[in-house]
């Protein structure tokens, strides 16, 4: 059973920058997939970004893309997200997610192809 506690989240002014993480335990993190989605007051729960297990492909949403980071670093059993150039409209709960793959693909999008979750991370960007 994988668990993932995210942490990092906080209040920044627009334009500024935020690093997330994501700690794992409970299975072999190198085999999994992550991802990051959010969720703002109101709206669906929304893709951010993706890593294979190895870390060589990765995926973004438009939204996101030029201004998001993700990467993992499988020694420590930990993912990150970068985030530079914050926006208010990047105010949400932010999630990471796991899962299994055998192909080392970054290609998951909707949050259905996730099996394991972590609690939440809030990220608030004042304008």
């Amino acid at each position: 059973q994988v668990q993932l506690v995210e942490s990092g989240g906080g209040l920044v002014q627009a334009g500024g920058s935020l690093r997330l993480s994501c700690a794992s335990s409970g299975g072999r993190f190198n085999r999994y997939t992550m991802g990051w989605f959010r969720q703002a007051p109101g709206k669906e729960r929304e893709f951010v970004a993706a890593v294979s297990g190895t870390g060589g492909s990765t995926a973004y949403a438009d939204s996101t893309k030029g201004r998001f980071t993700i990467s993992r670093d499988n020694a420590k059993n930990t993912g990150y997200l970068q985030m530079n150039s914050l926006k208010p409209e990047d105010t949400a709960v932010y999630y990471c997610a796991a899962r299994y793959s055998v192909y080392a693909s970054a290609n998951y999008d909707r949050s259905n192809e996730y099996d394991y979750w972590g609690q939440g991370t809030q990220v608030t960007v004042s304008s």
